[in-house]
């Protein structure tokens, strides 16, 4: 039997000691708030337990309302990680300065954080239907945004807002991926006669799969959970999971506190799959680049 020495028993608890801050904090606002997520979307009124909740879920409103927050999800992750990834592989592989990877990964940390209410501000300072941006291409081009059809405060400038998120996330995320490629790979492709398309179709893309579509359930699940932009930008206009599940628990007199929580029930679910996907994906390819 091995034992332990007392210097080692003593010294075990202060070590565990570090991670109480954050296992009480996780504990406060991660675990408790889940739990009376779940709780609450099967219980009534009066507390007592239902599936009424999620019975509701079933209507036409709330099916185009998660409907088209996966629709925005996927697209914003796809156009995201596609943006990303050429910018990423840009500064790894390509003839860009080196100088300027730091600041790109630096910008992209900053920038992959800044949403919510701030974020909503600054696109329609820039780009909304007085912004910057709208007004400068008027009076200097005669081009009319408005009048081509484009408003920001729509699907498609809600879109545009999110990228402006997913594009950095996905630049940290792929670059570690990108520099655990072996140059010794591109060498041997290249002396058995491979071109660079070639290399990236048959070497580098299905090395490189794994991390791609794990990083795409990440950016989906990033943009499924985002509520504070999309409200700040759009309000009640634009029919999504988040809004919808605002106008739930807001306290309104309409409101529903325990179908909010079935929406939120259900966001969990979705949002938990993504992360899944993306976490078993990622040890996958953390052991292929190894």
């Amino acid at each position: 039997m091995i034992r332990r020495s007392k210097g080692t028993m003593d010294r075990l608890p202060l070590d565990w000691l570090g991670l109480l801050p954050f296992a009480i904090f996780a504990l406060l606002f991660l675990i408790l708030p889940t739990l009376k997520i779940v709780l609450g979307a099967f219980q009534g009124p009066d507390g007592g337990l239902t599936l009424q909740n999620m019975i509701d879920l079933n209507t036409a409103s709330i099916r185009s309302a998660y409907w088209t927050s996966i629709k925005l999800s996927v697209i914003t992750a796809l156009l995201g990680g596609g943006i990303g990834f050429a910018m990423a592989a840009a500064v790894v592989f390509g003839g860009l300065p080196k100088r300027i990877r730091s600041p790109l990964l630096t910008f992209s940390g900053v920038a992959s954080n800044f949403a919510g209410v701030p974020l909503a501000f600054a696109f329609i300072a820039t780009l909304g239907p007085v912004g910057l941006v709208t007004i400068w291409l008027k009076t200097n081009f005669g081009i009319n945004l408005r009048m081509m059809g484009f408003n920001l405060l729509s699907f498609w400038g809600l879109v545009i807002t999110y990228l402006f998120f997913q594009i950095p996330l996905m630049i940290l995320i792929i670059t570690p991926a990108l520099d655990g490629l072996k140059r010794e790979w591109r060498e041997a492709a290249s002396v058995l006669g491979a071109t660079g398309a070639q290399y990236w179709r048959m070497v580098a893309l299905p090395i490189l799969f794994p991390s791609l579509l794990g990083t795409f359930a990440l950016l989906f699940a990033n943009a499924f959970g985002a509520v504070a932009t999309a409200f700040a930008l759009t309000g009640p206009q634009l029919n999504i999971v988040p809004i919808k599940l605002f106008a739930q628990i807001r306290g309104d007199v309409l409101g529903n506190p325990n179908l909010g929580y079935a929406l939120a029930f259900g966001m969990i679910l979705i949002t938990a799959a993504a992360n899944t996907v993306y976490i078993v994906l990622r040890i996958r390819s953390e052991r292929w680049l190894k």
